[in-house]
Protein backbone atom coordinates (compact mmCIF):
# COMPACT_ATOMS: atom_id res chain seq x y z
CA UNK A 1 0.00 0.00 0.00
CA UNK A 2 2.65 2.63 1.00
CA UNK A 3 4.54 1.85 -2.15
CA UNK A 4 1.54 2.52 -4.42
CA UNK A 5 0.88 6.10 -2.81
CA UNK A 6 4.62 6.94 -3.19
CA UNK A 7 3.99 5.98 -7.03
CA UNK A 8 0.28 7.93 -7.42
CA UNK A 9 1.70 10.80 -5.34
CA UNK A 10 4.82 10.91 -7.82
CA UNK A 11 2.53 10.89 -10.60
CA UNK A 12 0.71 13.96 -8.92
CA UNK A 13 3.74 16.17 -8.62
CA UNK A 14 5.44 15.06 -12.10
CA UNK A 15 2.04 15.84 -13.85
CA UNK A 16 1.80 18.89 -11.91
CA UNK A 17 4.86 20.64 -11.83
CA UNK A 18 5.31 20.04 -15.77
CA UNK A 19 1.82 21.62 -15.99
CA UNK A 20 3.46 24.73 -14.03
CA UNK A 21 6.67 24.57 -16.07
CA UNK A 22 4.99 24.80 -19.43
CA UNK A 23 1.83 27.03 -18.71
CA UNK A 24 2.15 30.77 -18.28
CA UNK A 25 -1.22 31.01 -16.96
CA UNK A 26 -0.44 28.89 -13.70
CA UNK A 27 2.86 30.73 -12.72
CA UNK A 28 1.54 33.74 -10.25
CA UNK A 29 1.26 33.95 -6.04
CA UNK A 30 -2.33 32.75 -6.22
CA UNK A 31 -1.70 29.77 -7.62
CA UNK A 32 1.08 28.99 -4.89
CA UNK A 33 -1.00 29.75 -2.41
CA UNK A 34 -3.54 26.84 -3.86
CA UNK A 35 -1.20 24.57 -4.96
CA UNK A 36 0.35 24.58 -1.20
CA UNK A 37 -3.10 24.29 0.61
CA UNK A 38 -3.66 21.42 -1.79
CA UNK A 39 -0.84 19.54 -1.05
CA UNK A 40 -1.09 20.64 2.53
CA UNK A 41 -4.43 18.29 2.27
CA UNK A 42 -2.97 15.65 1.01
CA UNK A 43 -0.01 15.21 3.49
CA UNK A 44 -2.66 15.61 6.49
CA UNK A 45 -4.44 12.56 4.35
CA UNK A 46 -1.37 10.52 4.64
CA UNK A 47 -1.24 11.57 8.14
CA UNK A 48 -4.16 10.32 8.72
CA UNK A 49 -4.14 7.16 6.94
CA UNK A 50 -0.22 6.45 8.79
CA UNK A 51 0.89 6.69 5.55
CA UNK A 52 4.01 9.35 6.51
CA UNK A 53 6.78 6.78 6.34
CA UNK A 54 5.60 5.78 2.66
CA UNK A 55 7.90 8.25 0.88
CA UNK A 56 4.85 9.94 -0.80
CA UNK A 57 5.59 13.09 0.96
CA UNK A 58 8.83 13.33 0.19
CA UNK A 59 7.68 12.43 -3.75
CA UNK A 60 5.44 15.35 -3.35
CA UNK A 61 8.97 17.53 -2.71
CA UNK A 62 9.60 19.65 -6.07
CA UNK A 63 6.04 20.56 -6.43
CA UNK A 64 6.16 21.84 -2.37
CA UNK A 65 9.17 23.99 -3.81
CA UNK A 66 7.64 25.10 -7.06
CA UNK A 67 4.82 26.55 -4.75
CA UNK A 68 6.79 28.26 -2.44
CA UNK A 69 8.87 29.58 -5.17
CA UNK A 70 5.60 31.34 -6.67
CA UNK A 71 5.25 32.65 -2.91
CA UNK A 72 8.39 34.11 -2.33
CA UNK A 73 9.37 37.60 -2.66
CA UNK A 74 11.79 38.35 -6.10
CA UNK A 75 13.30 41.32 -5.98
CA UNK A 76 16.60 41.57 -3.74
CA UNK A 77 19.91 39.59 -3.56
CA UNK A 78 18.49 38.25 -0.22
CA UNK A 79 15.45 36.96 -1.84
CA UNK A 80 17.68 35.06 -4.18
CA UNK A 81 19.80 33.05 -1.84
CA UNK A 82 16.46 31.94 -0.10
CA UNK A 83 14.95 31.06 -3.21
CA UNK A 84 18.51 28.84 -3.73
CA UNK A 85 18.67 27.61 -0.40
CA UNK A 86 14.95 26.36 -0.69
CA UNK A 87 14.60 24.83 -3.90
CA UNK A 88 17.30 22.06 -3.76
CA UNK A 89 14.66 19.08 -5.59
CA UNK A 90 13.95 21.89 -8.58
CA UNK A 91 16.82 22.29 -11.16
CA UNK A 92 18.00 25.70 -11.74
CA UNK A 93 16.57 25.07 -15.34
CA UNK A 94 13.04 24.35 -13.98
CA UNK A 95 13.38 27.43 -11.07
CA UNK A 96 14.51 29.79 -14.23
CA UNK A 97 11.49 28.60 -16.14
CA UNK A 98 9.10 29.41 -13.04
CA UNK A 99 10.67 32.61 -12.89
CA UNK A 100 10.16 33.60 -16.32
CA UNK A 101 6.80 32.44 -16.37
CA UNK A 102 5.49 34.19 -13.76
CA UNK A 103 2.84 36.62 -14.51
CA UNK A 104 1.40 38.90 -11.62
CA UNK A 105 -2.50 38.69 -11.26
CA UNK A 106 -2.88 41.58 -9.52
CA UNK A 107 -1.10 45.34 -9.23
CA UNK A 108 0.49 44.41 -5.89
CA UNK A 109 2.76 41.76 -7.82
CA UNK A 110 5.30 42.50 -10.14
CA UNK A 111 7.36 40.45 -12.41
CA UNK A 112 10.86 39.43 -12.08
CA UNK A 113 13.41 41.18 -13.30
CA UNK A 114 15.96 39.83 -15.63
CA UNK A 115 18.83 41.27 -13.16
CA UNK A 116 16.75 39.03 -10.99
CA UNK A 117 17.10 35.73 -12.75
CA UNK A 118 20.82 36.24 -13.83
CA UNK A 119 21.04 36.90 -10.31
CA UNK A 120 19.69 33.28 -9.17
CA UNK A 121 21.60 31.66 -12.41
CA UNK A 122 25.16 32.79 -11.26
CA UNK A 123 24.48 32.13 -7.68
CA UNK A 124 23.19 28.33 -9.21
CA UNK A 125 25.98 27.55 -11.85
CA UNK A 126 27.90 25.15 -8.77
CA UNK A 127 24.70 23.13 -9.17
CA UNK A 128 25.38 19.70 -11.11
CA UNK A 129 21.79 19.73 -12.32
CA UNK A 130 20.56 16.97 -15.21
CA UNK A 131 19.92 18.82 -17.91
CA UNK A 132 15.92 17.88 -19.04
CA UNK A 133 13.43 20.83 -17.51
CA UNK A 134 10.02 18.25 -17.11
CA UNK A 135 9.97 15.45 -14.64
CA UNK A 136 9.11 11.99 -16.28
CA UNK A 137 6.08 10.91 -16.08
CA UNK A 138 6.65 7.56 -16.66
CA UNK A 139 9.17 6.72 -13.81
CA UNK A 140 8.28 4.04 -11.70
CA UNK A 141 10.07 3.12 -8.61
CA UNK A 142 10.62 -0.33 -7.85
CA UNK A 143 8.57 -2.64 -6.20
CA UNK A 144 10.10 -4.41 -3.19
CA UNK A 145 8.81 -7.28 -1.40
CA UNK A 146 9.83 -8.00 2.03
CA UNK A 147 11.71 -10.87 2.90
CA UNK A 148 9.86 -13.13 5.72
CA UNK A 149 11.95 -16.50 6.43
CA UNK A 150 9.45 -19.66 7.25
CA UNK A 151 9.71 -20.76 10.81
CA UNK A 152 10.14 -24.34 8.81
CA UNK A 153 12.85 -26.09 8.53
CA UNK A 154 14.12 -27.63 5.53
CA UNK A 155 15.06 -31.21 7.38
CA UNK A 156 11.16 -31.24 8.74
CA UNK A 157 9.66 -31.12 5.07
CA UNK A 158 8.31 -34.50 3.65
CA UNK A 159 8.31 -34.94 0.02
CA UNK A 160 5.15 -36.68 -1.41
CA UNK A 161 6.24 -39.37 -3.80
CA UNK A 162 3.53 -38.69 -6.00
CA UNK A 163 4.97 -35.34 -7.06
CA UNK A 164 7.59 -37.37 -9.03
CA UNK A 165 10.59 -35.28 -7.51
CA UNK A 166 13.35 -38.21 -7.01
CA UNK A 167 15.63 -36.40 -8.42
CA UNK A 168 15.96 -34.04 -5.24
CA UNK A 169 18.54 -35.20 -2.89
CA UNK A 170 18.11 -34.09 0.93
CA UNK A 171 21.79 -32.98 1.83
Amino acid sequence: IQQVFKQLFYMISVVSLNNLLLRKDVCSWSTGMQLRFNISQLEEWLRGKNLQQSGAAQALEPLIQAAQLLQLKKKTSEDAEAICSLCTSLTTQQIVKILNLYTPVNEFEERVTVAFIRNIQKQLEERNDPPQLLLDFKHMFPVLFPFNPSSITMDSIHLPASLNLDFLKKV
